[in-house]
C-alpha cells in the first residue's frame, strides 16, 4: 500500500496552487495524509475528489469551514498497523516522549505545523513524521512532501521528497 504524506499546504496565501509533481503523485497513493493547515476548501475538495482515500485533519490556520469538515485528530488502521494524524505536537524537544504518551495505541504519528521534515521513532516504538510543507519552506531548504509504503505489517520506503524552486507570489 502506497502512501503519500503533506502537511501545511497554506494555499492560496503560500502558493497559488499544489506543485504540479505532488498532484502527479495522488493517483498513484492508495492512503493520502494531510496533517492539517489546508487554509482553503478548495484544496480539501480536490483532494476528496482525486484521492482513493484521504486521512486528514485540520490545522492552527484553518477557519471554521474547514474545522466543520475535519477533525482536529484522524485515525487510520492500514495494513495492519495503526495510523494518527495531528496539526501540532509542541516543540521539538521532547517530541516523543510526549507523543507517545498521548498516543500509547500508535504505531505512526503524522504530524505537521512547524514546516520542518521530521522522521523518528520513540522508545515506545511509534514512529513521528512530518512530511514539511509542498507550498511553503519557511527556513527549510526545500518545499517537501513523503512517500512511504505499508506491507506485512510493516512501515517501509519512508522517503522525503524535494520540491524544485517556485517562483514567489
Amino acid at each position: 500500500m502506497r502512501l503519500l504524506l503533506m502537511s501545511d499546504t497554506h494555499l492560496p496565501k503560500r502558493a497559488r496552487e499544489l506543485p504540479a509533481r505532488l498532484l502527479a503523485e495522488l493517483p498513484r497513493a492508495d492512503v493520502v495524509f494531510h496533517a492539517g493547515d489546508w487554509v482553503d476548501t478548495a484544496t480539501l475538495d480536490l483532494l476528496e475528489d482525486r484521492c482513493r482515500r484521504l486521512v486528514a485533519v485540520y490545522g492552527n490556520n484553518d477557519g471554521p469551514d474547514l474545522r466543520v469538515r475535519l477533525p482536529e485528530v484522524a485515525h487510520a488502521e492500514l495494513g495492519g498497523l495503526r495510523f494518527g494524524v495531528i496539526h501540532e505536537t509542541g516543540p521539538a524537544q521532547g517530541r516523543e516522549k510526549r507523543c507517545a504518551a498521548r498516543f500509547p495505541d500508535l504505531d505512526v504519528l503524522v504530524f505537521g505545523h512547524s514546516h520542518i521534515p521530521w522522521d523518528t521513532t520513540a522508545p515506545t516504538g511509534l514512529r513521528l513524521l512530518n512530511p514539511g510543507s509542498p507550498t511553503d519552506r519557511r527556513r527549510q531548504p526545500h518545499c517537501t512532501y513523503m512517500t512511504a509504503t505499508v506491507a506485512d505489517g510493516l512501515l517501509t520506503d519512508v522517503e522525503l521528497h524535494r520540491l524544485p524552486a517556485r517562483t514567489p507570489r
